[in-house]
């Protein structure tokens, strides 16, 4: 939290619900420009590199994104894209938060049905993130549904949270107060630049 908020004011960007830090580089369609990744990161991207041994098949995890949330804040259901390596992993750090998962909107022949069906009834299950917890992303769960975080400042806990038996102090019931939290997103983006600007012609 210390070198998340010591960086540089430049280092911010300011969203209308929340800001953020792109270490790593700025990811782009054409391409990343690679930026080196300070010391107090790559500590934890190689440590997720071992923990999470063959989810990142191998490859580097050479971007961070530092969010920060203040209580009611969070972000709308939306998937990473293909930027990314399809894997993700989360640091949480100070509050708690769900992470919630939704069905995407089918577009088939049906769609006008599809189409007027409410976040509440394509949400299908909830992660609790613990204060210092790790969380992985893979698989379907990346490729096939949406993820966000509920703009409210509680979390009230029920049956849709599918890692209770791994939060010990948490049942059913419970009500959550949200403070401030920052999460570090570590992942790998395959496309990448190397040089930052071509001047001129050869």
């Amino acid at each position: 939290m210390k070198n998340v908020y010591s960086a540089p004011k430049p280092k911010w960007t300011q969203l209308s619900n929340r800001r953020l830090q792109n270490w790593g580089g700025l990811p782009h369609p054409k391409g990343m420009v690679s930026e080196g990744l300070p010391p107090w990161l790559k500590v934890y991207t190689e440590r997720i590199a071992v923990t999470g041994a063959g989810l990142f098949e191998d490859k580097s995890l050479n971007h961070v994104l530092v969010n920060e949330y203040k209580a009611g804040q969070g972000i709308m259901p939306h998937e990473d894209g293909s930027l990314f390596f399809p894997t993700v992993s989360t640091i949480s750090l100070g509050s708690h938060t769900l992470l919630d998962f939704y069905y995407h909107i089918k577009q088939d022949q049906d769609s006008t049905q599809n189409n007027s069906t409410s976040l509440d009834e394509r949400h299908f299950v909830s992660i609790l993130l613990e204060p210092r917890s790790l969380v992985f992303v893979a698989e379907d769960m990346y490729k096939l549904h949406l993820h966000g975080i509920a703009e409210r400042t509680s979390d009230v806990i029920t049956d849709k949270v599918a890692n209770l038996d791994m939060c010990k102090s948490v049942s059913v019931g419970d009500k959550l107060t949200r403070s401030a939290r920052v999460s570090l997103t570590i992942r790998h983006v395959p496309k990448t630049l190397k040089a930052k600007l071509f001047l001129g012609k050869r």
